[in-house]
């Protein structure tokens, strides 16, 4: 099972690489999900994956907050919607269509859900004086 996470690991860090470069592929998604995978499987790799300057930050955010940045949701909904409708466009049957666009409401359901990370004020500490 080892093998696999960090073979998935890898997968999807060279996704999330990506989507540093191209503007409609998110990268946060990918970025937390190797890192799940390298938590799971090689304490090398996870953490090499902290220390990077590039997406340990995410990680360490997701960690703290639970929360992602509100311009990492839009671009994953919005590849999600761009990838879907390639997909829907392409296929012939209505009913496989319709499969499609409902599977891929799960994702963007999960993505809705977490917090925005903007929405989280810093604990402040008042003085009661």
């Amino acid at each position: 099972m080892k093998p696999f996470l960090i073979i998935l690991g890898f997968i999807c860090l060279g996704l999330a690489v990506l989507g540093v470069i191209l503007p409609v592929m998110p990268t946060t998604c990918f970025v937390l999900m190797a890192a799940a995978c390298f938590a799971k499987s090689s304490p090398r790799f996870y953490n090499w994956l902290l220390a990077s300057s590039i997406f340990g930050p995410m990680i360490y955010q997701w960690q703290a907050t639970r929360s992602m940045p509100r311009r990492a949701k839009v671009m994953a909904i919005t590849s999600i919607l761009v990838s879907g409708a390639i997909s829907i466009y392409v296929l012939d049957s209505a009913m496989v269509q319709a499969i499609v666009a409902v599977i891929l409401l799960i994702p963007i359901a999960i993505i809705l859900r977490v917090r925005n990370s903007e929405d989280l004020c810093p604990l402040r500490h008042s003085n009661l004086n």
